[in-house]
């Protein structure tokens, strides 16, 4: 397996991949991959990986800028992050999700927000933290991971892009 950034050939399958990967969570409303589109339009796919075996794509993450109300710039927000379904469970995610997060750090990021599983999410690092929220969302599944000792303080805005449904 191989993860590199997207070329605009992967385009086409990273929606399959993101469909097939949601497809029959519960928890989606399936606009993940309209989510992607959008942030891909609006110039703020700041980091778009994917996972490739045998020149298939099996796996993609997104990473795009967040605002947070306190001013504090260069963090990112997490997701959404795409596995097929038949590679599930075997480090992809994994794999995709570490490599994302170092880039983030290479290119300056000072931290990285997500909306998911803490008990996923917690081997990366990732924890609940009392002064940052994500209004509408329950605290225990925001969760962040400051590259820094520096933690900011507010609200975390994703891009508007996540509000997409089509």
């Amino acid at each position: 397996m191989i993860v590199r950034k997207e070329t605009a050939a992967d385009i086409e399958a990273i929606t399959d991949v993101t469909i097939a990967a949601f497809k029959t969570l519960p928890i989606s409303h399936q606009t993940e991959q309209f989510i992607i589109h959008a942030l891909r339009s609006a110039g703020a796919l700041t980091l778009s990986l994917v996972a490739e075996i045998e020149g298939e794509i099996v796996g993609h993450i997104a990473f795009s800028p967040v605002r947070i109300t306190d001013g504090t710039e260069n963090w990112y927000g997490l997701g959404p992050v795409s596995v097929m379904p038949e590679y599930q469970k075997v480090g992809i995610g994994k794999s995709l999700i570490q490599e994302g997060l170092s880039l983030l750090r290479e290119m300056g990021g000072l931290g990285c927000a997500l909306v998911g599983d803490p008990n996923y999410y917690r081997r990366f690092g990732f924890r609940n933290y009392a002064e940052l929220i994500h209004e509408g969302i329950p605290q225990e599944v925001f969760l962040a991971l400051p590259f820094t000792e520096k933690i900011p303080r507010g609200a975390v805005v994703f891009h508007e892009a996540f509000l997409a449904t089509n």
